[in-house]
């Protein structure tokens, strides 16, 4: 990929740093060292790798869920983000294409006559889900019949589930094979209603270092370093997406 030029670094790393946004309740992605409070995880690595690419310290600064670190695109706070690229999100940041996929269904309780995600989409069906997180902004968009109960994160989201005794909770795969290990004879249901494109960004109106952001996701997706980041990591459940070619007016198809 291109050299940074002057006008990616004064994009990108205005303050002289690379301030990279992360997710801390996706836990595909991001992680907290207990003892040490040091932030890791795949996104944190890509930033970081970045920030080496650039020239430049990286500075990790970290939201507790994907709502707040979109909200904050405005603030001047970040530079990058890495998040879940949603079109409500996409007034604020300017998204590369995605660099890996999460695939999202449901959890459903036992005895339950939900056999297949078509089904879930009924009257009179009730489905827990976070607020905020990338594919609640889709079933928002989406769901015609069923109705959505909103909870702040996946824990409360898992309880409201199982104390309300709700229809369905929706969620990453990767966290419901969790919540079904705490819920005896609750299922999973098999395929996905939307597989989460998890992304980089940077704030609107930086067009050269998006340009370059663009590039270099597409660059660690071809060259395998996404894939070797996953498995450094340990994590299971990411799947990485498909190369996406860069256009040369700053667009991405």
């Amino acid at each position: 990929m291109s050299e940074a030029s002057p006008a990616v670094l004064s994009d990108l790393a205005p303050t002289g740093t690379l301030r990279v946004g992360i997710n801390l309740s996706n836990f595909l992605l991001t992680r907290t060292d207990a003892a040490t409070g040091e932030h890791g995880g795949v996104a944190v690595d890509l930033g970081r790798e970045l920030g080496r690419r650039l020239g430049v310290p990286v500075v990790i600064v970290p939201f507790p869920n994907p709502g707040a670190l979109a909200e904050a695109a405005k603030s001047g706070v970040w530079d990058v983000g890495f998040l879940g690229a949603e079109p409500q999100r996409a007034n604020e940041i300017d998204f590369t294409a995605a660099y890996v996929e999460i695939e999202a269904t449901y959890l459903v309780p036992a005895g339950s006559k939900l056999q297949s995600i078509a089904d879930v989409d009924r009257d009179g069906v009730r489905i827990a889900v976070p607020t905020k997180a990338a594919y609640e902004l889709y079933l928002t968009r989406n769901l015609k019949n069923a109705k959505l109960v909103h909870e702040k994160g996946g824990d409360n989201a898992f309880k409201r589930f199982a104390d309300d005794k709700l229809d369905a909770l929706a969620g990453l795969r990767p966290r419901l094979v969790t919540d079904q290990e705490n819920m005896p004879g609750s299922r999973i249901l098999e395929g996905n209603f939307t597989a989460v494109q998890q992304a980089a960004g940077t704030p609107k109106g930086r067009t050269a270092g998006a340009r370059y952001l663009r590039e270099f996701i597409e660059e660690v997706k071809e060259t395998g370093l996404v894939a070797k980041t996953i498995e450094k990591n340990g994590v299971r459940g990411l799947t990485v997406a498909a190369a996406s070619r860069v256009q040369d007016e700053g667009g991405a198809e």
